[in-house]
């Protein structure tokens, strides 16, 4: 499965360029187990900031972030099989639970629920 891995990324920062950068670092080590499942990782911060770069932001309180980070991750869960939803306050980890659970996507709140390749339902 590709799984979202969604939480707070901007929320509670103040967009403290260190705080963001724990924040991303929070989300970034639920990869490792979930690729150990046998799944692929996905953070949509990992695919929204080099956008937000090449379209000429120099940091995320750019005006163009709006533009750029939530439809990131609505445009990827258009290709996920799953989310797993890591704690903490965030609109946007939030909004992806509401558009997964509108596809019928399963949405896992811990790394434990995640199942390993070999214990998937086949239609899966």
């Amino acid at each position: 499965m590709l799984i979202l891995i969604a939480g707070p990324y901007r929320s509670g920062t103040g967009d403290n360029p260190q705080a963001l950068a724990a924040n991303l670092a929070r989300l970034e080590a639920a990869a490792w187990p979930i690729f150990q499942a046998g799944h692929v990782p996905m953070i949509g911060e990992w695919v929204a900031l080099p956008v937000l770069r090449g379209g000429g932001a120099d940091s995320i309180a750019h005006p163009l972030a709006a533009e750029v980070l939530y439809p990131t991750a609505e445009r990827l869960l258009q290709h996920c099989d799953a989310v797993l939803r890591l704690p903490g306050e965030s609109k946007g980890a939030d909004q992806d639970v509401a558009i997964a659970t509108q596809r019928g996507l399963p949405v896992y709140y811990s790394i434990d629920e995640i199942p390993a390749l070999g214990q998937l339902p086949a239609t899966v």
